[in-house]
């Protein structure tokens, strides 16, 4: 299960605000209470709103663990004094405008999340969320069959290093999965779309009639991962 945070920033000192609280409270505690790896993600400069949201992902192993976190973090003393100047901010200076969260159930040839294999510096590289929205339930579910089928394959043969594939389960834009792919910089990630289109094994699927029509929307943003992400 995954809990995909999106904090909506006005101000840098918002962002700094968020930034400490993320690094020296949150992940620090979220470790010690089971969380192994927690990813924090920027827009690339290049993205229209590029400082107005940070991405944090946090997977869990059950939805169990997901609804009992809160509660351990509001018994933890050590993270209630790190975390002091974001948590109890004053209303007139608030750390965010707005949260927005989706959860997520790790697909089911891809249930686990996976670290980047990259080892390049984390400003330079491109990680890209993406999110398929389908016209009804049924057509969705027969791009989840897609993904499932052979589609992160290929994602897999590139070597773009997939962190996650999930179908929400709870979110704003449903029917819709999300996945995150990493790329070493934007010119390699271009690449690899351009291998992507033009593999045999795409080929052999996208026209297939049982896969027509299944996404509505595409979005994609853009990011890269903070000095302090886990992933």
């Amino acid at each position: 299960i995954y809990e995909l945070k999106t904090y909506h920033i006005e101000t840098p000192a918002q962002e700094a605000m968020l930034d400490s609280y993320l690094e020296k409270a949150f992940i620090p505690a979220a470790h010690r209470h089971g969380v192994d790896k927690v990813g924090v993600f920027k827009p690339i400069a290049s993205q229209p709103d590029a400082g107005q949201k940070v991405y944090v992902f946090i997977p869990f192993k059950s939805l169990d663990e997901f609804e009992a976190f809160e509660g351990k973090l509001l018994k933890d003393q050590t993270y209630l004094k790190d975390g002091d100047s974001y948590i109890n901010a004053a209303f007139d200076n608030p750390p965010y405008k707005r949260i927005e969260t989706a959860i997520l159930r790790g697909m089911s040839e891809h249930p686990k999340f996976a670290s980047s294999k990259l080892t390049n510096d984390k400003k330079d590289r491109v990680y890209e969320l993406r999110s398929y929205e389908g016209p009804t339930e049924r057509l969705y579910r027969q791009k989840v069959k897609m993904f499932n089928s052979g589609e992160m394959d290929i994602f897999e043969k590139l070597n773009c290093s997939p962190i996650f594939y999930g179908e929400t389960i709870a979110g704003a834009n449903m029917p819709n999965l999300m996945y995150m792919t990493t790329h070493e910089n934007m010119e390699i990630r271009d690449e690899h779309w351009n291998q992507f289109r033009a593999d045999p094994d795409w080929a052999g699927m996208k026209d297939l009639e049982e896969y027509k029509n299944t996404v509505s929307r595409n979005d994609t943003r853009l990011l890269y991962p903070t000095n302090y992400s886990d992933l």
